[in-house]
């Protein structure tokens, strides 16, 4: 149908594919609509101008233009006319482009049929004003090269969240395990959003002593403690207008929960040792591997917190999970390697494949790191799948394995040691701190013998342990740990 026949909506449907013209013409029309199809930027525009079409969809790259660039001219023309953008260009960056630019919404190539059509009718009949349209040239100043990748259906959701919360303050709670890029999620948001000129402020929960937290935090005066000898500004003061993103926030003692927690509800915090309240004006994104809802149930987290940091929750999927994404993920890990003065390697389809069949336990963190291996062992320029295979096992046979019956030995270990300990203070509780004393006791032959088995080298000693390198560190020096150099690196 070219021409609207009666009173039903009119859809513009603009693309200059004439197959997906056609499905999607059908699809509106069998749903009630009378649609005009169209193929090119130049015929959308003189529809409009005539005031014809009660809803745009269109493609981003048209013959003759950008189908997001002409989003500000078509709301100039006509304010309430609302545009669904569609592309094969499955990015971020489109997503955030399109809802900067006023896009009602975004839909990333091939989608479903049925989705577009229950978004058609969501757009008829919502009566809230569209989003606002970005200022021209807004946008330029940002990196279009910022390494959240994947077009994996997943992916594409967690695009379309971020681009839907660029205008707002809303707390975003970020799950997914170590090493799938939770903090690069967190810089998008703010990076994207309108709180991109102040500052952005990272704090990991599980990189900090727990009696340190609060003064990390909020900050503390002089006096406030031993050692402390002059006042000091905390995160939420460094933040002040920007965003603080605390990462493994599930790490958080409850005491330090409990002000978090004050500062969310009432927007004010006072320092360690203060007496005065200060206002405070900072989006607060948080981010956990651990789940929360368990440890709610075991009382290590306040269900009240976690509605309020969970407002918007964004859940990363394992790299496991969205395997298609590995080859554009390595691609990506081959040019910053190269850029980063390493040799040009590439990868051979073969080799992509090799990459594809492992379960990758450290995620897109280890993944970058196996990359930045191979382009310094690979000999030709063309990456093998020889090569692959073979750093990929002995990848695995540097993993540590416990199965259920080796973590039944550590913990009845654990519990053994425990027993006699209770039972030689003879009924008497020993003094607090336990908890510290025990942990550090695992985790120093943890993190020793994974840096013994890996020669030392402390970038696959992180990926087997699922730390951030500063974190490893970071826990290095403060569990005075000695490294010794040697072994395969």
């Amino acid at each position: 149908m070219n021409q609207a026949t009666s009173n039903r909506p009119i859809i513009l449907v603009t693309d200059d594919d004439s197959s997906i013209r056609t499905v999607v013409t059908q699809a509106l029309i069998r749903t009630g609509y009378d649609v005009i199809p169209l193929s090119d930027g130049a015929s959308l525009m003189h529809h409009i101008e005539q005031g014809q079409g009660d809803l745009v969809i269109t493609d981003v790259v048209l013959p003759d233009a950008n189908g997001l660039d002409m989003i500000p001219r078509i709301k100039a023309l006509r304010p309430d006319l609302r545009v669904i953008a569609m592309s094969a260009q499955t990015t971020l960056m489109t997503a955030v482009k399109a809802t900067e630019m006023g896009a009602f919404e975004y839909l990333p190539k091939p989608f479903d049929i049925n989705e577009l059509t229950n978004l058609v009718k969501v757009a008829l009949a919502d009566s809230i004003a569209a989003p606002g349209v970005g200022e021209p040239g807004e946008l330029d100043a940002l990196d279009d090269s910022l390494p959240i990748i994947g077009r994996s259906a997943a992916m594409q959701d967690i695009y379309r969240t971020i681009a839907r919360l660029l205008n707002t303050d809303l707390s975003v709670l970020i799950s997914g395990e170590s090493g799938t890029g939770k903090e690069l999620v967190a810089r998008a948001l703010h990076d994207y959003g309108k709180r991109r000129d102040k500052p952005f402020v990272a704090l990991n929960m599980a990189a900090i002593p727990r009696d340190l937290i609060e003064s990390e935090l909020f900050g503390y005066e002089k006096g406030a403690f031993s050692g402390a000898t002059q006042r000091n500004q905390g995160r939420f003061a460094q933040a002040e207008g920007g965003t603080l993103f605390l990462d493994e926030i599930g790490d958080m003692p409850i005491d330090a929960q409990t002000r978090l927690l004050r500062v969310l509800q009432e927007g004010e915090f006072s320092s360690v040792g203060g007496r005065v309240s200060i206002k405070s004006d900072v989006r607060v994104i948080a981010a956990t591997h651990h789940n929360l809802s368990q440890l709610i149930q075991d009382g290590k987290f306040r269900e009240d917190l976690f509605f309020r940091l969970n407002v918007v929750p964004i859940a990363i999927p394992p790299l496991r999970d969205r395997v298609d994404d590995i080859p554009e993920l390595a691609n990506f890990f081959l040019r910053k390697a190269r850029q980063a003065n390493l040799p040009a390697k590439s990868l051979s389809l073969q080799a992509e494949d090799v990459l594809k069949r492992y379960p990758w336990p450290g995620n897109v963190r280890e993944l970058e790191n196996f990359i930045q291996r191979l382009t310094i062992l690979a000999v030709e320029e063309v990456i093998s799948p020889g090569l692959v295979e073979n750093e990929i096992s002995h990848t695995a046979r540097s993993l540590p394995s416990f199965d259920s019956a080796e973590d039944g030995d550590l913990s009845s270990v654990v519990a053994r040691h425990l027993r006699r300990y209770f039972k030689s203070h003879q009924g008497r509780l020993p003094a607090p701190g336990l908890y510290d004393r025990i942990i550090c006791q695992v985790e120093k032959p943890l993190i020793s013998q994974t840096l013994e088995a890996t020669g030392g080298n402390q970038i696959r000693a992180a990926t087997i342990l699922g730390l951030n390198r500063n974190t490893l560190r970071k826990k290095i020096r403060e569990l005075g740990i000695d490294i010794i150099k040697g072994g395969r690196q």
